[in-house]
Order: C-alpha cells, then sequence, then structure tokens
C-alpha cells in the first residue's frame, strides 16, 4: 500500500513538472491572430482556451483576463466560452494614422499561479477609402514662352489607406498640349507631373482645362479627380531661378512655434514686377500645412505645430518661386526631424496587493508591472529602481515587466506602512523619469510597551505663580495599533510634598502646578511620571519630571556701601587738588533675585553741583568730572539710584555725602564743624562714617599729644644746657647767638603761642593718615636778615598760624623735608634760604632769573 502510495506520488510530481515546462513555453512565446478593419462589435477573432489548451473551467478558475497595452481596450475575453471577440468597431485608419503595419499588443493574465501570456492582433486595411486632392481644382499660370519639354508639379492626392490600397497611379484625360508623369517621392508618395509636348500661344488658346484622375490599387479600385486649369500667360523673358534644386535641412522634434527650418532663395534677373518673386508651396497636403510656413517674401520655411518624431522621421515639400510676369521654378525642400528625449517613460501597474501581514515569508510577489517608452535607440531604454532603505526587491518578469516581491521579513511596529516609489529612467540626455507611488499595508501584533519621547523632562515655571498652571506636557508612545496603543498618564506618589505639587492630564498628559513657587526657597524639585497602554495585560514605562523655578524681579537692589543708616556728617573727602577721573568711592550693591534680573546699574540722580562727579555705569565707582576750582561749595550731596536690568526694574538710592578740602588742618576743622553742625540738624549719616571719624579724632589728638610732650622736653632741655643753638644737618645756620626769649615756657608744660606744629597730609583724600609733622619755630635775629639752608626739596615755614606754602615746583609726594626756620622778629630783607641754579648754556642764555 505504501509502495502504491510512493508511485503515485512520484506519477503527480512529473505530470506537475511537465506541466509546469507547457506553461512556461506557451508563456514565452507570443500568439499572434490577425483581422480586418471595420468588423462589427463582437465580432469573433479567436477562442483563447483552445489555442492555450486549457478547458474553460480552468480560465474560470484562474480569473483569466486580457489587457491591452494601450489606454483603450478593444478586446473582450468570454470565459464562458473561451472566446476573443472584438469590444467596438476597428478603424485602422484611427488606431494607426501614419503606419503602414498595425498591430494591437495585449497580455493575457492567469492567476493561481500567475501566469503571462502575450498576444498580439494585425489589422489589415480594406480598401474603404478613395484617393483624394486637397482642392477640386488646380491652376496653372504657364507662360506662352515656355519651352517643349518642361514640367509641371501638380497638388498630390491623398489616400489613408496603406499597401496596394493605397493611390497607386495618375491619369490624364486627352489633350493636345500635355502629357502626364507619374513621380515617387523618397517617402513613398507619388505625384503627377504635367510635361509640355506642344508650345503654347495665348493667341490661339489663353486657358484650358484638364481632367487629373487620381487611382488606387485596391479591389475593386477606388478613384479621385480635380480639375487642373491652365493659363497661358504673356511672354517674360527670365524665369526665376533656385540657388540649389534640392534643399535639405535637419530640425529637431518638438521645436518652438516660429523656429526657422530654412530659407530658399530664387533669383530672376527682370526688372519691375517681373523680377519680383514670390514663393509658395506646391503639393501641400494637410499635414505639411499645419507644421510648416514659408514666407511668401524671404522664402523662409518656419514651423508652425509640433514636430513629433514619432510621428514622421523626415518631411518633403515642394516650393515654387513666381515672378511678376507668371513665370515661376520649383525645388524641392528635404526636412529630416531628429529625435529627442521628449516622451518620458509609461508605468502600467496589473496587478497590486494593498496590505500583507508582517509575518510574510520573502519574494512575496507585492505589485506586478510593465513599462514603456515612444521614443527610439537610447532615449526609449528604461531602467527600474525602487529606494535601497526598503525591504523590497524589483525583479524581472519577462520583456518589459517587472514584479515587486519582499526581501526580508516585515517589522510592523517599526514601519506600520510602506510608501514604495518606482522610479522609471530613459538613458536619453537629459534622462526622463517616471514615478508610482504604491501605498502597502502591515498588520499589527500588540508586542511594544509605551515609551517616553524622553527619558528626564525639565519644565520651568516662574516664582510667584498662579495654582493650577500649565507648565507643558509630556507624552508617551506606543508602536502598536487600535486599543494597544492607548495610553494614559498619571503621577507616581511618594513621600515628600514634590509629588503634591504637581498634577497630570492621564489623556494628554499636560503637567500642572498645584502650588505657588519661590525661587530663593526652592529652586527646583523632581517627581516621577508613568504611562500605562490599554492592553491585556498592560504594560508601562516611568520617566523623570524635573521643574525648574524660575526667577522674577521681587527683589529691589540692596545697597552694602556706603551703610545708609551712618551718623557721621560726611563719609568721603576729596583734595581741591584732585584730578579728572579722581576716584572718590564706590557704591557696592547686591540684588537677591538671578540672572538679569540681578544685572545692576548706576545712575547719578541728584547732586548739589551738576556736572562735577559722574557715576560708572557698571562698577558704580564714583569719581570727578573736571578739575576742582575755588568756586565749588566745600559740602556736596549725591544720590546714587542703583536699578535692576528685570523686565519691571526696581530700584534703590544711596545718599553720599562729599567734602572738599585743601589739607588736614582745614579738613579736620571743617569736618568738626560740620559734625557739629550736622549733629545740630539731626542729619543721619552712616555708623560707619561716625566710627572712622571717632577713631581719627582720637588717634590726631594721641597724637598732637605726643608731638607737645615730645616739643616740651626738648625745650626744657635746651633752656637748661645753654642759651645758643647748635648747629646741625638740616637745622639753622647762624651766628649764634640766638635770643632766649624766643620760647616762653610757662609752669603747666604746654608751648607758648609763639611755637606751632601743622600737621600735614598726604595726598589724596581728608581721610588719609599723617605723614609728618613739622614745628613752627621763630628765626633769631640777624643784622642784614637771617639766612637758612636746606635741600632742593626743602620749604620755607614762617611763624604765623598759617599752613606752609610749599616752593614752586617742590615734591609733595615726599614725606623728608629740611625745614627753614624764619623768625617773628626778623625784619624786612631777612635772608630766608638762598637758592642756587646752574646752566650749561653760554652767555645770554645761561643768565638766570629767581622768581
Amino acid at each position: 500500500m505504501a509502495r502504491w502510495l510512493r508511485s503515485s506520488s512520484i506519477q503527480r510530481q512529473v505530470v506537475f513538472l511537465i506541466f509546469s515546462l507547457c506553461a512556461f513555453r506557451v508563456g514565452c512565446e507570443t500568439i499572434r491572430y490577425s483581422v480586418p478593419e471595420e468588423m462589427e462589435r463582437d465580432s469573433f477573432v479567436a477562442n483563447i482556451a483552445k489555442d492555450l489548451g486549457v478547458t474553460v473551467s480552468e480560465m474560470a478558475a484562474r480569473k483569466a483576463r486580457v489587457i491591452t497595452e494601450r489606454s483603450k481596450q478593444y478586446f473582450r475575453l468570454n470565459l464562458s466560452t473561451g472566446d476573443l471577440t472584438i469590444r467596438e468597431k476597428l478603424d485602422r485608419e484611427e488606431i494607426c494614422p501614419h503606419s503602414e503595419i498595425c498591430k494591437i499588443f495585449f497580455e493575457i493574465f492567469f492567476d493561481n499561479p500567475l501566469q503571462l501570456i502575450r498576444a498580439e492582433v494585425e489589422i489589415y486595411d480594406i480598401n474603404d477609402n478613395s484617393p483624394l486632392f486637397p482642392e477640386n481644382e488646380i491652376i496653372l499660370e504657364i507662360q506662352e514662352t515656355t519651352s517643349v519639354g518642361s514640367g509641371f508639379p501638380l497638388e498630390s492626392a491623398q489616400d489613408i489607406d496603406v499597401g496596394s490600397n493605397s493611390l497607386q497611379n495618375y491619369t490624364l484625360g486627352l489633350n493636345d498640349h500635355f502629357s502626364l508623369v507619374v513621380r515617387a517621392k523618397k517617402d513613398g508618395d507619388k505625384y503627377a507631373e504635367l510635361v509640355l509636348q506642344r508650345q503654347l500661344d495665348r493667341e490661339e488658346k489663353p486657358e484650358m482645362s484638364l481632367t487629373l484622375t487620381a487611382t488606387d490599387g485596391g479591389s475593386p479600385p477606388r478613384s479621385g479627380t480635380a480639375q487642373v486649369r491652365v493659363i497661358v500667360l504673356d511672354a517674360n523673358d527670365n524665369i526665376p531661378v533656385f540657388t540649389r534644386e534640392t534643399y535639405e535641412a535637419h530640425l529637431l522634434e518638438n521645436s518652438p512655434v516660429d523656429h526657422l527650418v530654412v530659407r530658399v532663395v530664387a533669383k530672376d534677373p527682370d526688372e519691375g514686377s517681373s523680377g519680383e518673386v514670390r514663393y509658395s508651396f506646391t503639393q501641400k497636403s494637410e499635414r505639411h500645412h499645419r507644421l510648416f510656413q514659408i514666407n511668401s517674401v524671404t522664402g523662409e520655411i518656419r514651423v508652425v505645430g509640433r514636430v513629433d518624431y514619432e510621428e514622421a522621421k523626415m518631411y518633403e515639400m515642394g516650393v515654387r518661386a513666381t515672378d511678376g510676369g507668371g513665370l515661376s521654378a520649383h525645388c524641392r525642400v528635404l526636412v529630416g526631424v531628429l529625435d529627442v528625449n521628449d516622451n518620458p517613460p509609461e508605468l502600467v501597474l496589473t496587478t497590486l496587493t494593498r496590505s500583507i501581514t508582517e509575518d510574510s515569508p520573502p519574494q512575496t510577489v507585492v505589485a506586478l508591472f510593465s513599462v514603456r517608452d515612444r521614443d527610439s535607440g537610447d532615449n526609449g531604454r528604461t531602467v527600474c529602481s525602487i529606494p535601497d532603505d526598503v525591504p523590497f526587491i524589483l525583479t524581472p518578469a519577462r520583456s518589459n515587466y517587472y514584479e515587486l516581491r519582499t526581501e526580508t521579513t516585515l517589522d510592523r511596529e517599526r514601519i506600520s506602512e510602506y510608501n514604495i516609489t518606482i522610479t522609471t529612467m530613459d538613458m536619453g540626455t537629459p534622462s526622463l523619469t517616471a514615478q508610482e507611488t504604491i501605498s502597502l499595508e502591515i498588520s499589527d501584533v500588540n508586542d511594544n510597551t509605551p515609551e517616553f519621547t524622553q527619558r528626564a523632562y525639565s519644565m520651568s515655571v516662574r516664582e510667584n505663580n498662579s495654582p493650577e498652571l500649565l507648565i507643558g506636557s509630556v507624552t508617551a508612545l506606543d508602536t502598536d495599533a487600535g486599543q494597544n496603543a492607548r495610553v494614559t498618564y498619571s503621577i507616581l506618589r511618594g513621600p515628600g510634598v514634590a509629588a503634591s505639587s504637581v498634577s497630570i492630564n492621564p489623556e494628554s498628559g499636560d503637567i500642572y502646578v498645584l502650588r505657588a513657587t519661590d525661587y530663593e526657597e526652592e529652586r527646583e524639585f523632581e517627581v516621577g511620571v508613568r504611562a500605562t497602554d490599554a492592553g491585556s495585560p498592560a504594560l508601562s514605562s516611568e520617566a523623570v519630571l524635573r521643574v525648574v523655578v524660575l526667577d522674577e524681579n521681587d527683589n529691589a537692589p540692596f545697597v552694602l556701601h556706603p551703610l545708609q543708616n551712618s551718623t557721621a556728617a560726611w563719609s568721603e573727602l576729596v583734595p581741591r587738588s584732585a584730578e579728572p577721573g579722581y576716584l572718590v568711592t564706590k557704591v557696592v550693591a547686591v540684588d537677591a533675585d538671578a540672572g538679569q534680573n540681578a544685572w545692576l546699574s548706576y545712575q547719578l540722580l541728584r547732586a548739589t553741583e551738576p556736572g562735577l562727579f559722574a557715576v560708572a555705569l557698571h562698577s558704580g565707582e564714583v569719581r570727578t568730572s573736571r578739575p576742582l576750582t575755588e568756586r565749588d561749595t566745600v559740602k556736596h550731596r549725591l544720590i546714587v539710584l542703583v536699578r535692576d536690568s528685570g523686565e519691571s526694574p526696581l530700584s534703590s538710592s544711596a545718599t553720599l555725602n562729599i567734602l572738599l578740602v585743601d589739607g588736614f588742618s582745614d579738613a579736620y576743622l571743617q569736618s568738626a564743624d560740620a559734625a557739629a553742625a550736622a549733629a545740630a540738624e539731626g542729619a543721619d549719616t552712616g555708623a560707619l562714617t561716625m566710627y572712622l571719624t571717632v577713631s581719627l579724632c582720637l588717634v590726631s589728638f594721641l597724637f598732637l599729644l605726643s608731638v607737645v610732650t615730645f616739643v616740651l622736653l626738648k625745650v626744657c632741655r635746651r633752656r637748661g644746657g645753654g642759651e645758643q643753638y647748635t648747629s646741625a644737618p638740616g637745622t639753622l645756620y647762624g651766628d649764634g647767638n640766638l635770643p632766649r626769649d624766643w620760647v616762653d615756657v610757662s609752669g603747666t608744660g604746654t608751648l607758648s603761642r609763639s611755637y606751632r606744629y601743622e600737621v600735614c597730609l598726604s595726598t589724596g583724600s581728608g581721610s588719609s593718615e599723617f605723614r609728618f609733622l613739622r614745628p613752627l619755630v621763630p628765626c633769631p635775629p640777624q643784622q642784614g636778615g637771617c639766612v637758612v639752608t636746606g635741600s632742593g626739596k626743602e620749604r620755607d615755614l614762617l611763624t604765623d598760624s598759617h599752613a606752609p606754602t610749599d616752593l614752586e615746583g617742590a615734591d609733595q609726594g615726599t614725606a623728608s623735608f629740611s625745614e627753614d626756620l624764619v623768625p617773628r622778629s626778623g625784619g624786612p630783607g631777612c635772608a630766608v634760604n638762598k637758592l642756587i641754579g646752574s646752566n650749561e648754556d653760554s652767555g645770554q642764555n645761561g643768565l638766570l632769573s629767581y622768581q
């Protein structure tokens, strides 16, 4: 039994192999039929089932169908009988207007398995059209002096039939002057030419009429006639002569309208109207008339229609040149059409599958299509391609047919739909392309969890926000389809206030802040977000949400220096010798906000004397704007505005008190007076200025007390040791007889008014430290004056209470000086010192003067 089953299986495989080989042979051959034109609708062509060797039931089961390559379908396949019939009446002249052989190609398709059989039907011509002349009457004007044997081409008749049914011959009615010669063009068309056999005489017969008959080769033959009217003209000595008997030109198809093809030239040596040449077409057909036009004056032949290489590859035209006397000459114009790549490829889909499961095996047929190009040569050769990033391949089926197949297994979660663009490109220059896009859907399987677009989201909210404020949204995507792709959102609740500070819309993923935030207390916080799909079982994923609190400009700048609660009357001292740009002080302020809200700028809002001081915009430095003068007031009050750079800027102000001083003594006295006045007026100055002033006063007092004590000790020692000063470097030089009444020391231990000490300050502000202490000592009387010597950086110190005056050009930045002492009793002419100068020049240039 098992042996019989194996034998039956082997027999079935052999039969299937033989059937496949037969089907392949049939699919590779072309079935050819022929029918005459003008057959009525539903006329029988052939029995497809019998010719292919299949049964009618098999044709119905395999869904056999006929598809014509043309857009119009001419045949119908009857599946119940297997007959191929005509769908509508066939007219060969309409289907193939310019082709001698007319064939209609079509394919017979079978499904299960897929099989394609190519077939063709040739439509042969019947003699159903008669030759027709373009005009019923042909007029010829011939000069009576025309020589015997001259030829005159006549208009050609047109017969749209082909082969033997087309125009074959011309005949001419009986006459005494002309005979007829039938000639053929290079394209095969025939035309008639009158030949003069007997000299014309206008006086004898000025006009004659001839009958021209055109006959085709059908059975029975058909014919058409035209009347040739010959008008004999009076004598004209010269006839026009063309420069060439045949003009040849080449023209690209699709040349633009008014494009110059060629220019014919005929010359006539006659004068006047007899020498004026006019040009016209002869044997003009309808096709020539719609494509070309000749200028009757210049002889230029231009394009007036669309020239198509696929319609005709060459045009032959006759041109006549006629002068004013009626004489004419003829020439021929041959125009060759050059092919250009003007027809894009055509792609026709035969079968197409709209959807396919993602588990379909490789090499599954998705679509079957054909490609053709009407151009010739390389312009008609085509190649097909699809994008490289799709899992499909193109395989040639046969001739110009291609199959689109899957290359690998598909994944719907990665790509749920493919839009496959099939590109067909010819080999012409420039290349033309055609595209067809096929949409293919892939089935779904639920095997993916929702995935957030980001692992961590960062959103921002401005402080002092309103509750339940929308700050953004999160998104999770599920590559599944339908219910499995519906995602809901939730907040992961946990310890702390962060999770209760935000809420989420479960459908849209919108995030809301539930409470007002404060940037100065909390800069950011984090919560967890979960996305869950609607599948069974449900799949989920999580992400982190980071909420950043943005700063608002809700804090005004705070001035750190100078402190605005100080009780000092004047916080800054400026010497009158200060140059422009002298740094008086610096306003320092901070802002509790961040970013642009904390960017501070400084502006001088109010000043006692505008233009004397300026404030740097960004650093807050207060500097002098010009040199100080004696007319400037001593006391100045400045109000500096400190402003941040927020959208709604906030500001604070700082008040500066500035005192202009000449030296320390004036500064000290004026500061004391100012302090008393400020205390009386109740002016509020900063605590820091008050502390600095008190400290300065204490230090000054202790220093003065030490100096006075030291001077008293020295005076007492000198009075006890002798009445005469001893000379020492940098001290007085005299005769040694100084009066004893220079110093009056009382029992209280204080100096008399004859001795004073002045505290000299260093250059800079009035609040600078002490530089040196110098005594004011009277100069002993001396006849003829008293001479006190010193170094080059010395000073003359007068024994009055005024501050010393520096010598012009003395360096005030040096702390060591040689003091010159002048006694109060010194009379006019008392020598204080002697300045000795020298000059390296000679003569008048070496004379020095002192001032």
